[in-house]
């Protein structure tokens, strides 16, 4: 486990991303169809996040953004299990961090980007699967927003009302309880539950790569508050993090791809 100073140089120091850097957990593939696959391979740990693979994952969403991506696991079992918690607080609040920059990755970028969930998604897990634009579930899919032990953090709060209403986002941001695949979709909180969802997300991202059509909707849609709302989410758990770690706000770190 690294010291929280080790950490903060990590992360001071990291060279600002110019593209896709490879990274032993994160699978990345091309499709002759024209969209990207991004899978999440760490299964011993069930694809819970450190700092280097979420800056891996971030710098892969914010590549080649016209492009369509398929974010999800080489490990049907999970999806991700959100920030790894053998790792030491001052990581996974960097982690937190980084987290958000993923989600606004997502919402900002011309090309959709497609969850495939076919296990458990928690935390920043669910997090990611939910600001993706379209999100396809296995049977046996399952969501769950909840933080780690410890900080008082928002998890969820700046995305689920748009999904599921005020009151069904309050019942699952404050009681952090286990959202099944059936009632995810009736919520909507999945688009929908195939038997085979890579191959359903894949006949839609290769649709959308030859009809071009997401840019102009993904504008629209990211109009009115989404955004604003993340930077709150973030704000409130970069504050909750400086109180348990007893240290100040940890600054943004390098640079997306891009910026």
């Amino acid at each position: 486990m690294k010291r929280d100073g080790e950490v903060r140089k990590l992360f001071a120091e990291a060279p600002e991303a110019s593209g896709m850097a490879e990274h032993p957990h994160l699978m990345i593939e091309h499709s002759p169809a024209g969209y990207r696959w991004l899978r999440l391979a760490r299964p011993e740990r069930r694809n819970a996040l450190d700092v280097d693979l979420m800056v891996a994952v971030r710098d892969a969403i914010g590549a080649e953004p016209e492009t369509p991506v398929l974010l999800g696991s080489a490990d049907p079992q999970v999806f991700c299990a959100g920030a790894d918690l053998t790792i030491s607080d001052s990581e996974r609040s960097i982690i937190s961090d980084l987290i958000y920059d993923c989600c606004e990755a997502i919402i900002t970028r011309p090309g959709t980007v497609i969850s495939v969930i076919t296990g458990a998604a928690v935390g920043g897990g669910a997090q990611l699967a939910a600001a993706s634009d379209l999100r396809i579930a296995g049977p046996a899919a399952r969501l769950r927003w909840i933080g780690p032990p410890g900080p008082a953090l928002a998890v969820g709060a700046w995305l689920l009302p748009d999904l599921v209403g005020r009151g069904a986002a309050m019942d699952l941001v404050l009681t952090g309880r286990w959202v099944e695949a059936a009632e995810a979709l009736a919520l909507g909180l999945v688009n929908r539950i195939s038997d085979d969802p890579e191959r359903d997300a894949e006949q839609i991202a290769g649709d959308l790569a030859a009809r071009g059509t997401a840019a102009a909707v993904k504008t629209v849609m990211a109009a009115g508050g989404p955004l604003d709302r993340l930077r709150a989410e973030r704000e409130v758990n970069r504050a909750a993090w400086a109180r348990l770690t007893g240290a100040g706000p940890v600054g943004r770190g390098p640079a997306p791809a891009g910026r």
